[in-house]
């Protein structure tokens, strides 16, 4: 007998017994990239991977998480090396670097070979016609308020303008308790503070970045925006050190009690519970420019799933797939997240979700999803290049129309190259 007949025979002896014994192996592990791990309740996410290698006794899956920003830093890495998890948590901004790179796979072949029914999903992101991202979970970006320090300072109401904005933050602001009314982050090695925190000045007032499909900067919707958060820089309501300030210091400052507004994730109510469970918040649409009466645009941020390019288990990482995206699953983990489905026959069950979350849906209700960053080229460069210039407006370099017009130039050039 030769030696790969012996083999073959071993190993079909291996499985005969493992059959009738009952013993099940796990022939496949996948890896699972994300940051969403941390942002829900302690374990939830475990739970339902643990539920999936139930149904799937032949696939294990290692949960790689941490904070947005780490995570970013992980799959950019893993990308260029060739080192990427099998399945990906991806934000819309990343897609289509990712995809021109070659990083993150079509999804388009996956979901033929396996007569998936696309008519179910509440959005498919595509670049360059091949489908990559599939929005698992929706998040709105409202403007959360720290009760307590609005009631000190004697906020009665929270404000629905940019004046009344103004002016509440400055009430909240008390520079000698290191207490300020706004926190803004504007870091360069992860520049998500100009869709979430800047530009959503400009959706909630209805207004945009782009005309056309191309860059629009140099128009009063920006600028106006511009000067609107230079004056409160100025002001001193904003906490120091926004040049290096991240997403995750922004939310850790808001949960400590040290600002009093944030723009933030409603995916981030677990984590701010989390971290000060005294903590009395609310939340509100975003203020829109004084006089404005018409729909206001939502910022939102999806938690997005791909698969690697250079998964060995794209089969395996797709089932996966299917599974998060499936309405029963995909109602149970948005139930746990306070997020909008990306299965459009969902049904949430959002009665023992946070309150914040009811009121959520009502400024979704009376507004619209608005992020034009999605799906854009270079969209971090994008908006890299915009955080550059605003430091420079801030440091009292340049005007706010300077600003724009600047960002413009660089905007138009990326632009033409992609």
């Amino acid at each position: 007998m030769s030696a790969l007949t012996q083999l073959r025979a071993a190993a079909a002896a291996a499985a005969m017994w493992a059959l009738c014994s009952g013993v099940a192996f796990a022939q496949t592990t996948i890896e699972f990239i994300q940051w969403w791990e941390p942002e829900m309740l302690a374990g939830s996410l475990r739970r339902i991977m643990d539920d999936f290698e139930k149904a799937n006794p032949d696939i294990k899956v290692t949960l790689v998480s941490g904070p947005y920003a780490t995570t970013h830093d992980q799959i950019v890495v893993g990308a260029a090396s060739g080192t990427l998890s099998d399945v990906v948590g991806l934000d819309g901004s990343w897609v289509n670097g990712l995809a021109k790179q070659g990083a993150i796979t079509s999804l388009d072949a996956l979901m033929d070979q396996t007569h998936y029914d696309r008519s179910q999903i509440a959005d498919i992101v595509k670049v360059d016609g091949h489908a990559v991202m599939l929005p698992l979970a929706t998040f709105v970006y409202p403007l959360f308020v720290n009760l307590d320090i609005a009631h000190q300072a004697g906020v009665d109401a929270v404000p629905t303008d940019r004046s009344a904005f103004a002016a509440a933050a400055k009430k909240m602001t008390d520079a000698g308790k290191n207490q300020y009314g706004w926190v803004l982050p504007l870091s360069l090695q992860n520049p998500g503070g100009i869709q979430n925190d800047v530009m959503s000045w400009v959706w909630a007032s209805g207004q945009s970045m782009l005309k056309d499909g191309k860059p629009d900067l140099e128009t009063p919707a920006i600028t106006d925006t511009f000067t609107f958060l230079k004056s409160l820089q100025a002001a001193g309501v904003i906490s120091p050190g926004i040049f290096a300030k991240r997403e995750q210091e922004k939310v850790e400052e808001f949960a400590n009690g040290r600002v009093g507004m944030m723009i933030d994730s409603l995916a981030h109510i677990n984590l701010i519970r989390q971290r000060n469970p005294n903590l009395k918040f609310g939340i509100s649409a975003i203020p829109a420019v004084d006089g404005f009466t018409s729909k206001r645009g939502l910022p939102y941020a999806a938690w997005g799933i791909g698969i690697a390019d250079d998964s060995q288990h794209k089969a395996e990482a797709w089932k996966l797939v299917q599974y998060l995206m499936s309405p029963e699953v995909n109602g149970r983990l948005v139930s746990l997240a306070n997020a909008f489905p990306g299965n459009k026959n969902a049904k949430p069950d959002f009665s023992k979700t946070d309150p914040l979350f009811a009121e959520a849906f009502k400024i979704y209700q009376t507004g619209y999803l608005a992020n034009q960053f999605t799906g854009l080229p270079v969209a971090e460069d994008l908006m890299r290049e915009m955080t550059i210039e605003l430091q420079k407006m801030f440091d009292g370099r340049q005007s706010a129309q300077a600003a724009a017009a600047n960002t413009q130039k660089q905007w138009l050039m990326d632009f033409s190259k992609n």
